[in-house]
């Protein structure tokens, strides 16, 4: 089976699948699975819709974008982030990005022009009431250099990934890190597929959730990370994973995202209820069309009874 995900591979944001890997959990449930990066969101959208590959882990807002706008037929099989997984990095010197406001007349570094990490920051805007106009775009590197263009002044920040925002907390005194999901309650992840992948390959996807459940209830208990980045450290080396001190802290923030705070709740289902907020929230934003039910666009059944 081949996983496709919108962003690369070396990074602790897909601690779930690396450790399904690693610590064997695919195996364990009868699956080879390879970890394959994408052009962005759109790229892998469109491999999983084709059947190039069976299931990708996307945002919440461009599966709802995708469902309602192209009415492309994907499904959302579960959720194992039910907070943003992105953080915007600024300058505290130069220029503090605490709240959407400080936002305005700016224009903030993202990946790609449209994808969801632009998307994200039109929905912090409009959640405090702004137009998301107001913020212009740059598409910049996801690398801790890109730091040096906030610095001086050339974007007032950028969004990257919970560790790259932990090395350069790290390594710049002057970087800053703010929180998205305070305003943004619909930026979650879903693992989606297509309607004929769910219906002929629903044995694979059983078995692929299953799996990365258990790595992430691995994880859930692993309270400091030991076992987890040693055996992470066995099969993968990258920047964020080498260091101690940015793969705890990383992890624990990621940790955070999975449960939403409550290491009760059980992990990737599909709340309804914070599903249909979502969908409220994206229509309330002007970011797709209201009026719509959007039960139908999530299926719990294929995940793991116990």
């Amino acid at each position: 089976m081949t996983f496709l995900s919108p962003i690369p591979i070396e990074t602790l944001s897909l601690a779930p699948e690396l450790l399904a890997v690693a610590g064997g959990h695919f195996k364990k449930h009868g699956l080879d699975v390879t970890l394959q990066p994408a052009k962005g969101t759109s790229q892998a959208m469109q491999a999983v819709l084709s059947g190039v590959a069976p299931v990708s882990r996307l945002g919440q807002i461009d599966v709802m974008t995708a469902l309602t706008t192209t009415k492309q037929p994907l499904v959302n099989i579960a959720t194992p982030f039910r907070t943003s997984a992105v953080r915007f990095v600024y300058s505290k010197r130069k220029h503090p990005v605490e709240k959407p406001e400080d936002l305005v007349g700016r224009t903030m570094g993202v990946p790609s022009e449209g994808g969801n990490s632009d998307k994200v920051v039109s929905l912090v805007m409009a959640a405090a009431g702004l137009d998301p106009k107001e913020c212009e775009r740059q598409v910049v590197g996801l690398t801790p250099g890109t730091f040096n263009l906030v610095q001086r002044g050339r974007i007032a920040g950028y969004v990257v990934s919970v560790d790259t925002a932990n090395v350069l907390k790290a390594q710049e005194p002057d970087a800053g890190v703010f929180d998205p999901s305070k305003y943004a309650k619909s930026d979650a992840q879903v693992y989606a597929t297509s309607k004929d992948a769910l219906e002929k390959q629903a044995d694979g996807l059983r078995a692929f959730l299953a799996a990365i459940q258990d790595a992430m209830a691995a994880m859930v208990a692993d309270q400091y990370f030991g076992e987890t980045i040693a055996q992470l450290r066995g099969a993968y080396s990258f920047a964020t994973l080498d260091d101690d001190q940015i793969a705890r802290a990383s992890l624990t923030m990621l940790r955070e995202g999975w449960t939403g705070g409550d290491p009760s709740r059980p992990l990737l289902v599909t709340e309804k209820a914070a599903w249909a907020a979502g969908y409220r929230e994206l229509a309330d934003a002007g970011m797709l069309d209201g009026g719509r039910d959007p039960a139908p666009w999530f299926d719990n059944s294929l995940l793991p009874t116990s």
